[in-house]
């Protein structure tokens, strides 16, 4: 194979990896769904292999787990699973917060802003999938000054498990809890308090997604 054939397959192979990512983590991919080689291929517009090699790698980053030699699934929650996640996701997010604040500057905080208002106006639209999309680019733009590559690698592995089950619970959103934690870091971000952005951060979790989750396990009898 030419070198410009091999880099073509390797950027082919990288784009369909990283589509099927984005769209496991944003929800796209709805847990206990079956997932086939096929069907990706087809809905691509690209051959088999490089949809196999991509559901091998997100298999082997813990996103998707076997069914079969054809098809993959994104895994049921559980609850157990889910406080671990959800334990893993503060701790490495109150640091990750706590490392970018003084990298922070007026450019990025308008930014965060900004995606603040897009995740109400795709609440308010009952736009489950941007919504989620958004929430992470919230989280991500905000860590990224102070993150290293191992540290953001690590909340993208952290994400990736909870992605999909986020969409699934925040359907069941309840008007009563729309509290903006992002509101909370973004003032203690103009503060330079660290202590308040942590605390926001890790209410954000634990009271966002957290309690949300809890909700809907303990609703359907997850174990």
């Amino acid at each position: 194979m030419a070198s410009g054939d091999r880099k073509a397959d390797e950027s082919l192979k990288q784009r369909v990896y990283r589509t099927l990512r984005a769209r496991v983590m944003s929800g796209a991919v709805a847990p206990g769904l079956p997932i086939t080689i096929n069907g990706v291929a087809e809905d691509l517009g690209v051959s088999a292999m490089p949809v196999r090699e991509a559901l091998h790698r997100l298999v082997a980053d813990g996103a998707l787990e076997y069914l079969d030699n054809r098809r993959v699934r994104v895994p049921e929650m559980t609850l157990s699973k889910f406080e671990e996640i959800i334990s893993a996701r503060t701790a490495l997010e109150t640091l990750a917060a706590v490392r970018a604040l003084p990298h922070i500057d007026a450019a990025r905080l308008e930014r965060l802003q900004v995606i603040d208002a897009e995740i109400d106006e795709a609440y308010r639209g009952n736009d489950l999938l941007r919504s989620t999309e958004l929430n992470f680019l919230f989280h991500r733009t905000l860590y990224e000054p102070g993150a290293t590559g191992v540290l953001l690698s690590l909340m993208e592995s952290v994400w990736l498990r909870l992605g999909p089950f986020m969409r699934l619970a925040t359907a069941k959103l309840e008007d009563s809890y729309r509290i903006d934690r992002h509101a909370e870091a973004m003032a203690a971000i103009r503060n330079k308090d660290p202590v308040a952005l942590s605390q926001a951060i890790e209410a954000d979790i634990q009271d966002g997604v957290g309690h949300l989750g809890r909700h809907f396990l303990q609703g359907n009898g997850a174990h």
